[in-house]
């Protein structure tokens, strides 16, 4: 699994393997009202489902939620202005652009006849009328280190190793594994019958399974099971079909088919080859709308419809989404991602969102020398820093902005970690990456509700979701002073934040606690309310 999608192995992992103070916010405004964070305070009862669905539009003043003050951003500071339009390029697995939350914001090239079979804008893509699909009709694909175990040629000596050790460490971890996830799925499935049956209904929610009062103890012990079971942030059918997706994984793994399988063929093209780009399709729905679920979840948290009482609200309400289907189930080609970047910029992106990464890259020269064209083109990359629990300060994650993981080659890229809407020590989402040089600031990424394929909504979280967030913030900041470089949002984005100076829980582990000013380079939250009031006085300068 590609580990900036939604969250589900680094989870159940846990069970498989194991069985605050003052924060203050120093301003630079000078008189203007800064939103700070408040000292000591937490949120002493539940969220309501309306909180919970918006919780990232919040602000940590008004709410004691450590959202991004989009909601008081609008009323209070963008109220009667009017922006210009925005166009964000999500990178991704595709996006259902007909459903009924985004269908008003997908971009059209005008420069492009609809079905005619020729290319009118001369842009190498035939019939591109919404973004272009470079992965054609495939939609699984090989893990980085698997397909470097498979063509050694692509890589040194020493990343080879370092491949074929993270393989044999994976078939090691999924003989454990594969047992462990059928004796949990097995445990849930009977538990959630016996839930059901106990409260008469199909689904419940948590609330509800807490105020079961029984003796008997069958239905004690699927209590405490199906409780356990929400910690996870995830609906139980959820969970049951991510289980079971973990098994198959699992079972690919030992059977060895995973190195077996060569999935690139469907697309016909050479990936190891940058000048063939005569490959993809137009589709950038891709042949199976469930198989967009991560990418329309992405677009919907940037640009779903504002205010018109269905599904979640974008942050963003003045964008257009243009669609680079490149993310498979998997890992993502060095190739496709430079291609899609280039893709987005050419076609007028200012923003684009990169929710996806893998922790070798082959040809990752080609992605930075993607950057580097959008920084060159003044557009700004919002991309996730992953949901590993690691320090990428020190261990391998792609793309990014600094191949010394030290200095950085441009200045339009921005690495947003994940954070969950409990403020107080458990602010920083266990899964998230982390890190005091390479991860730039942190955003909403836990239980974040947005558009899915077919005229759905769901929760996901990830810094996948963080990401968009971010890029949304990004997006709002250019339409209503876009004459603000992409650095300049990038640095906005970053200074103008909530800082948290207390200390937090790392990893989802209770004995690594560290100060939260270690964690990112910004030592912040992003605030859409703040990162206006700084966009407005740097306009003005």
């Amino acid at each position: 699994m590609n580990s900036i999608k939604p969250i589900f192995l680094s989870a159940f992992s846990v069970l498989v393997l194991a069985g605050c103070g003052a924060q203050k916010q120093v301003s630079s405004f000078s008189s203007l009202a800064v939103i700070s964070a408040p000292l000591n305070v937490t949120k002493k009862l539940t969220l309501k489902e309306n909180e919970l669905k918006r919780w990232s539009h919040l602000d940590i003043v008004n709410d004691t939620i450590p959202g991004m003050s989009v909601d008081r951003a609008y009323s209070e500071l963008l109220k009667n202005k009017v922006g210009v339009k925005v166009i964000v390029g999500i990178v991704d697995s595709g996006v259902d652009i007909e459903h009924e939350d985004l269908k008003s914001v997908v971009w059209t090239n005008t420069k492009e006849i609809p079905g005619n079979g020729i290319d009118d804008d001369n842009n190498g893509y035939i019939d591109d009328i919404h973004g272009w699909n470079f992965l054609g009709d495939t939609t699984k694909e090989n893990l980085e280190y698997e397909r470097i175990i498979k063509n050694k040629n692509l890589v040194d000596e020493e990343t080879y190793q370092e491949a074929k050790a993270i393989n044999d460490e994976k078939i090691a971890e999924a003989k454990v594994g594969k047992s462990r996830y059928e004796e949990m799925l097995s445990g849930l499935k009977s538990s959630d019958e016996i839930i059901a049956k106990e409260l008469k209904k199909g689904s419940y929610t948590l609330e509800e399974v807490k105020a079961i009062n029984s003796k008997e103890e069958t239905v004690l012990k699927a209590k405490e099971m199906i409780q356990k079971m929400f910690s996870f942030g995830m609906p139980i059918e959820d969970l049951k079909a991510g289980l079971q997706d973990e098994i198959e994984k699992a079972t690919g793994v030992l059977s060895g088919d995973n190195l077996k399988q060569d999935y690139r063929k469907v697309v016909g093209d050479n990936p190891d080859d940058l000048t063939d780009t005569k490959y993809g399709n137009n589709n950038v729905i891709g042949p199976d709308k469930d198989g967009a679920l991560h990418g329309t979840h992405v677009a919907g948290i940037v640009a779903q419809s504002r205010n018109n009482a269905i599904g979640g609200d974008g942050i963003a309400g003045n964008v257009e989404i243009l669609t680079v289907r490149a993310v498979p189930d998997g890992d993502e080609y060095d190739k496709d991602i430079a291609l899609g970047i280039r893709y987005a910029v050419d076609n007028g992106a200012k923003v684009i969102n990169g929710s996806f990464g893998k922790s070798f890259s082959p040809h990752k020269q080609w992605v930075y020398d993607a950057i580097i064209y959008a920084e060159k083109h003044d557009v700004l990359i919002v991309h996730a820093a992953g949901n590993d629990s690691k320090d990428i300060d020190t261990e391998h994650n792609y793309p990014n902005d600094s191949a010394d993981k030290v200095t950085e080659f441009a200045d339009n890229l921005i690495t947003i970690g994940a954070l969950n809407f409990e403020y107080g020590n458990k602010v920083v989402a266990r899964f998230s990456n982390i890190g005091k040089v390479n991860v730039d600031v942190f955003a909403p990424g836990v239980k974040i509700y947005a558009t899915t394929p077919k005229d759905s909504y769901k929760y996901l979280q990830g810094t996948s979701m963080a990401s968009p967030n971010v890029a949304g913030v990004a997006a709002v900041i250019r339409s209503y002073y876009p004459k603000l470089s992409a650095s300049q949002v990038k640095h906005i984005l970053m200074d103008s934040g909530v800082a948290i100076t207390a200390d937090v829980v790392v990893g989802g582990n209770p004995k690594d606690v560290r100060s939260f000013t270690t964690l990112s380079k910004s030592g912040k939250i992003v605030n859409a309310y703040n990162a206006l009031l700084m966009a407005e006085k740097m306009s003005k300068k």
